[in-house]
């Protein structure tokens, strides 16, 4: 696949995991809240389908990542695979106890906010967004970890008040920034490698 194509199939995507996720989590907090006592089936598929988007994404993004840094582009994917499975187990695990995992989300934000952040990283670095994209996207996901402890912490909450502001850049990076950049003008040619120290060998004449 082209950079072209796989620059809008990644920002399709991205729209697509973040209206699932919205309308599973949606279902499963009404679920919590005790709003309707029937499972959340339907909740958990459509978080299942924003996992499968999010680790499509992952596989897309290394073959472009990787041309800035193979090494560290690797683990792109590897944590948007263990996103997914966080996500699957909370999921397996409401639909056979009828409760909700306490903290769910949060620890499904950990690999999110790691694998977000090895990703804004490499497309500043890269200059394969433009760079204001790029730094809104770290904005993002540092604030996503920082919310983490503050929530398991007690000192907010991310799903309410003043809490819910932390979510704001990653919210605009993933759903409008980003995916419409991608789908408009897509990636930037990532940045030519450093070259070999090694000397050439110099023919004798």
């Amino acid at each position: 696949m082209s950079q072209r194509k796989t620059a809008i199939a990644v920002g399709i995507l991205f729209f697509v995991q973040m209206a699932t996720y919205m309308l599973g989590a949606s279902s499963i907090q009404a679920f919590e809240n005790g709003e309707t006592t029937a499972p959340p089936t339907m909740g958990v598929l459509f978080t299942m389908l924003s996992g499968l988007a999010i680790v499509a994404i992952g596989f897309l993004m290394y073959p472009v990542l990787k041309q800035v840094d193979r090494r560290l582009a690797v683990w792109y994917p590897v944590l948007r695979v263990v996103e997914f499975a966080v996500s699957a187990a909370c999921g397996v695990y409401l639909l056979t106890q009828s409760q909700v995992v306490p903290n769910n989300n949060l620890w499904v934000y950990i690999p999110t906010g790691v694998g977000g952040l090895i990703l804004t990283y490499l497309l500043f670095v890269g200059r394969l967004v433009p760079r204001p994209i790029a730094v809104l996207g770290i904005v993002g996901y540092a604030s996503l970890l920082l919310g983490v402890p503050l929530d398991l912490l007690g000192v907010l909450s991310l799903t309410a008040g003043a809490g819910m502001v932390l979510l704001v850049p990653g919210g605009l990076f993933e759903f409008v920034v980003l995916p419409i950049w991608l789908i408009a003008k897509g990636f930037s040619s990532a940045s030519a490698p450093e070259p070999s120290s090694a000397a050439v060998p110099v023919a004798a004449g």
